[in-house]
């Protein structure tokens, strides 16, 4: 898997920002959500996954790393979902790319930040509670647009995948895939690294003399 995960994140982005959805359904809040989370639930930790499989980091990674990239990834989240930050990227080509690739910098900084140091149990740990924050903001935010009583991004009708939807029924759609994907994506990786934290017990420090022995040895 970790061997595909680089070339089938970056094939990913490929089709988010080149197919339709920030092309001709761009006027769609729901389909901005499908490349939102594409972005950031599924391109971004296998981007993420590929990255730490082929270069870990050789000194040790600040522990608060993780939780700075989550915090930074919260800000550009909620930052570019706020109303008038949304006209922009809907109305400027330009505002866009910075959208999407601000997407892309704070997901992958966030999982690779937090998957990078598996072996090390309090990095590990401080990943796992990282991801999961990330998971409850998400909950909120996609809580907040699928269960609001007025749209927050335009009037009308609006196009996506030839369905026709209202304002308000586009953006709770949308919520609905935030919470679907994001939320669960990110709660799925912080359970993963808590359950290596529960099922792998720390080395011994005899255990760690022993594997440098045969490490030398071989």
């Amino acid at each position: 898997m970790s061997r595909i995960a680089l070339p089938a994140g970056l094939l990913l982005l490929a089709v988010v920002w080149l197919g339709p959805l920030l092309d001709r359904w761009r006027d769609s809040f729901s389909a901005h959500m499908v490349a939102h989370m594409g972005v950031v639930g599924i391109a971004a930790p296998l981007i993420a996954i590929g990255l730490a499989r082929n270069g870990r980091p050789r000194t040790p990674m600040p522990v608060a790393l993780p939780v700075a990239a989550s915090i930074l990834e919260l800000f550009t989240v909620w930052g570019w979902h706020a109303p008038a930050m949304r006209r922009i990227a809907e109305a400027s080509v330009p505002a866009t790319v910075i959208e999407q690739a601000s997407f892309l910098l704070a997901g992958v900084l966030l999982w690779w930040t937090s998957l990078a140091q598996p072996g090390n149990k309090i990095h590990a740990a401080i990943g796992a509670g990282a991801l999961l924050l990330t998971s409850i903001h998400m909950t909120l935010l996609g809580a907040l647009l699928s269960l609001s009583q007025r749209p927050l991004y335009g009037e009308g009708e609006v196009t996506c995948f030839g369905v026709v939807l209202g304002a308000q029924e586009d953006q709770h759609l949308g919520g609905i895939i935030m919470l679907l994907v994001g939320a669960i994506v990110y709660l799925a990786g912080g359970v993963w690294l808590a359950q290596r934290l529960v099922e792998e017990p720390p080395a011994t420090p005899a255990a760690d003399t022993r594997a440098r022995i045969v490490k030398s040895r071989s």
